[in-house]
């Protein structure tokens, strides 16, 4: 009788049948002891075979593979990582991804304090500088040459832009911005022929801050010397009934300079003298050699938020405007009267004003200058101004 266990018909040839033969030399090698199926090792396995229950599906494969991110118990003998290593892992990589996350969006959007409040109205003062001698007359070339503007350039060529660095909170881009809308501002207020003829406002005042609109409406419409409607705080234009340009080549020579005064605001300050060669309206454009010079020496404080920056546009928050030669008696609020070649003084006023002189000009606490000779102008040293009057008034001197 067969015991059980055995192999049906006798032990297979080539086997042992007892246990010595089974304890042979082949089944006591120690190279498979180290070898040891525990829990940790099957769920490390690459490779799972299928339930029976999934193999009755069709075309079902006999075993799925595993990934290292997928569910298993701690490391195994085979030094694949178990489930909570993979779990440290992984929560490790998130933390690293969100940090580099972080750091690159704040090196690329730094923080940007909020915009100012809405712009403050314009302060503006024009000061009329009448002649105290007779006006030169002749050809614009001439008089060029032998004015304090024969070295200046011509149109926008003279409004130079100073050597740009960052400022704490606006960057190089936000600096070069600021002052290329200032130099913009100048060229359409101070050069353009439709401004100048009183023909146009619109392109000076799409470079206007929309708060300031209303202001300089009024005044173009409705001007007036009460230090914020004058026409002539906001850009430069002549009396089409009293003088015309005769040259389109107005002289030009200034400076530009910037600071920032608050985390939200660049402030660019102008100090500009523009030379015009200007003819009697009613005269004939063929007669040059009637023109005479009219000098006018603007400087504005233009500010800017970030806005502003982005959407190209300034707010004027002051103004101060010398101008001649012209007569007192006539109101600049409105337009610029010129006195002609020819026309003798009309007015004794204070010391000379050189709206030449370099830096800051000589200002003068009354509502009318004297305009200083070509001579005085030559000799007389550049003195540090006084104070501006506050908000003064523009109008006819008594």
């Amino acid at each position: 009788m067969a015991v059980p266990g055995d192999p049906p018909n006798s032990t297979p040839e080539g086997m042992g049948g007892g246990d010595d033969d089974f304890r042979s030399d082949d089944f006591r090698s120690d190279e498979y002891r180290s070898v040891v199926f525990d829990e940790d090792f099957v769920r490390a396995a690459r490779l799972q075979e299928y339930s029976a229950q999934e193999r009755m599906g069709e075309h079902a494969r006999a075993v799925r593979s595993r990934s290292i991110w997928s569910g298993g118990g701690s490391a195994s003998r085979t030094g694949t990582p178990g489930r909570g290593a993979r779990q440290g892992m992984l929560l490790v990589l998130l933390i690293a991804t969100a940090f580099a996350f972080a750091v690159y969006m704040g090196l690329r959007n730094p923080y940007v304090p909020p915009s100012g409040g809405p712009a403050q109205a314009l302060s503006s003062t024009v000061v009329p500088l009448a002649p105290t001698s007779d006006v030169p007359g002749g050809r614009p070339t001439e008089l060029y040459a032998k004015s304090p503007a024969a070295d200046y350039r011509v149109g926008a060529a003279g409004i130079t832009l100073p050597a740009v660095r960052r400022t704490h909170h606006f960057t190089d881009a936000q600096v070069v911005a600021a002052l290329s809308i200032a130099k913009d501002y100048l060229v359409q207020s101070s050069l353009d022929p439709d401004i100048l003829a009183g023909a146009a406002s619109r392109p000076v005042r799409v470079l206007l801050d929309p708060d300031q609109l209303a202001q300089f409406d009024r005044s173009m419409t409705s001007p007036s010397g009460d230090g914020r409607h004058a026409a002539t705080g906001w850009l430069v234009r002549f009396d089409q009934a009293t003088a015309v340009v005769a040259d389109s080549r107005v002289r030009v020579s200034g400076t530009l300079a910037f600071e920032e005064v608050a985390p939200d605001m660049l402030e660019v300050t102008t100090d500009h003298t523009f030379v015009y060669a200007v003819r009697p309206a009613t005269g004939s454009p063929a007669a040059a050699d009637g023109a005479s010079l009219f000098t006018v020496r603007r400087e504005l404080r233009l500010r800017f938020d970030r806005e502003d920056l982005t959407a190209r546009r300034l707010e004027l928050a002051s103004a101060y405007v010398m101008a001649g030669p012209q007569d007192c008696s006539a109101d600049p609020a409105g337009a610029f009267h010129p006195l002609l070649a020819g026309a003798g003084p009309t007015t004794v006023g204070p010391a000379p004003s050189d709206p030449y002189a370099s830096g800051q000009p000589r200002r003068t606490a009354g509502l009318c200058g004297v305009l200083a000779s070509p001579e005085t102008q030559a000799v007389t040293p550049s003195a540090p101004p006084p104070p501006p009057p506050q908000s003064a008034p523009v109008s006819p001197a008594p």
